[in-house]
């Protein structure tokens, strides 16, 4: 596929949304209701991709979540429950609900914070971390195949990435809300 000389692939759904304003709305230049109509497509379909596969491995999005979060914060793989919430941009409640399931799963364990008695730290445990090496390849592996299935090549998803990321920089309000 050479997106540069124009070959942009077989028709897809947004091609007929475009086409319906084209009749309605000749005027309209929507070339970035492509792009946007795309991006949000992908990204529900890439969703669901991951998702089963973390279902295959006995988890959720959320669980992984919060277990993928706990591994990149690196050795000992322990967090707070309030930084985990920060992070996760999730709710006390709905934070303590995860980690409740994590733990009765034995994933992860919650102990006293040794530096605080108020508090308490969230810790992967060996089951745990072995269950999110798995979860981050798998999800990996589907991610991978959507972009060899559209044969994109290694420069041409670079490329991709890059300009993604120029697009998200630029979709953010200049205020900072």
């Amino acid at each position: 596929m050479d997106i540069e000389n124009g070959a942009s692939g077989p028709p897809d759904a947004v091609d007929a949304i475009i086409e319906q304003w084209a009749a309605v709305r000749p005027d309209l230049e929507t070339t970035p209701m492509e792009v946007f109509g795309r991006v949000y497509r992908i990204t529900q379909a890439m969703g669901d991709r991951v998702e089963q596969a973390y279902r295959r491995l006995g988890t959720s999005r959320g669980e992984f979540d919060v277990l993928a979060t706990l591994r990149r914060s690196g050795e000992p793989y322990t967090l707070s429950p309030r930084r985990l919430s920060s992070t996760l941009m999730l709710t006390t409640g709905g934070m303590t609900g995860r980690l409740d399931k994590l733990e009765r799963a034995g994933l992860l364990r919650r102990s006293p914070d040794p530096h605080d008695r108020r508090a308490l730290q969230v810790t992967l445990t060996e089951e745990g971390l072995a269950l999110v090496e798995r979860a981050v390849a798998a999800g990996l592996e589907e991610q991978r195949a959507a972009l060899t299935s559209a044969g994109l090549d290694t420069a041409e998803t670079a490329r991709l990435a890059a300009l993604l990321r120029r697009l998200l920089a630029g979709s953010r309000p200049e205020d900072g809300a």
